[in-house]
């Protein structure tokens, strides 16, 4: 009968390996097939096209600061192609302008995805802002601000080198939500989660990856009682099984004047007036035939 040894040393860099939850880790941050993933999950999550693992391995880069050190010969030379090799320098180029919303997640900081960096976003205008106080503002949770703050000491410095402003953007959002949605499994309202993920966040919803204590509402189309399902189930959290009927059954509209207004701000009358100065200042430009009218019926909803 053969048994099967767990391997000691980790098979790039031959560095011991460490045992965490029934798995193995190489814990070498300067471990090459640790480095190249690394740049790999940067490429894509910034969205530069033809810089996948193929031409990561052609281009030998090992850190995410040397993508910005290529010039047109080096990708040349290392593609054989002109054309595919100015094609991508422009891609490189262009990724020079993502706010720190986005690159913040393709750092590859352990805890720290898309979710994380929005949230961040709410309470920080750069890098230089995020401390703790700020973590926990943003509502980040203390392994998460523990990952960030230990990135901020060790790596910080490194990164800073990119070639990028360092700025969140500020997303235009309500000030108070439905709900936080989780979905689980396929959907069958919508053809993509990101495209149901707009719907709800225009809808007034924040949209979670992962079934936290915050989340309020799970939407299971897929009829499946997932580990997730049954996890709500329990906890009490309400699960919709149609998405399209919840986003229908919570939006409120008002003839003539704003439309696709959130049930939840109905409910406090400085949210309303907040809400009221975002509107008019997105229609100013467009009050053209009645707007005494369209005003009218504005202020008769703020005193509802």
């Amino acid at each position: 009968m053969f048994s099967i040894q767990a391997p000691t040393n980790c098979p790039s860099c031959n560095s011991d390996l460490e045992w965490s939850n029934s798995l193995l880790y190489c814990r070498n941050v300067s471990c090459g097939s640790q480095s190249s993933k690394k740049v790999e999950h940067f490429a894509k999550t910034l969205k530069i096209k033809g810089l996948g693992p193929a031409a990561v391995a052609k281009l030998e880069l090992v850190n995410v600061l040397d993508i910005y050190d290529l010039t047109v010969a080096d990708i040349t030379l290392a593609l054989n192609s002109e054309k595919l090799a100015e094609k991508l320098y422009n891609e490189i180029e262009n990724s020079k302008k993502a706010s720190l919303n986005l690159l913040l997640p393709a750092l590859s900081i352990p805890l720290i995805g898309k979710t994380a960096s929005d949230k961040l976003s709410t309470v920080c205008k750069n890098m230089d802002e995020i401390d703790v106080e700020m973590c926990e503002k943003a509502g980040l949770g203390p392994k998460a601000t523990a990952s960030l703050m230990d990135w901020v000491e060790d790596s910080v410095d490194v990164y800073c080198l990119l070639p990028h402003s360092f700025l969140f953007e500020k997303k235009a959002s309500l000030v108070s939500v439905n709900g936080v949605v989780c979905i689980s499994g396929k959907l069958k309202s919508f053809k993509t989660k990101a495209d149901a993920t707009t719907a709800l966040s225009d809808a007034g919803y924040r949209v979670v990856g992962s079934l936290t204590k915050e989340v309020t509402i799970l939407v299971n189309e897929s009829g499946v009682e997932s580990a997730k399902t049954t996890k709500a189930r329990e906890s009490g959290v309400t699960i919709i099984e149609n998405l399209k009927d919840l986003l229908e059954s919570k939006t409120w509209h008002c003839q003539s004047g704003p439309k696709n207004v959130p049930n939840s701000l109905l409910a406090s009358s400085v949210t309303k007036h907040l809400f009221l100065k975002q509107l008019l200042q997105k229609q100013q430009k467009t009050l053209k035939p009645q707007p005494v009218q369209f005003l009218a019926n504005c202020v008769r909803w703020v005193l509802m």
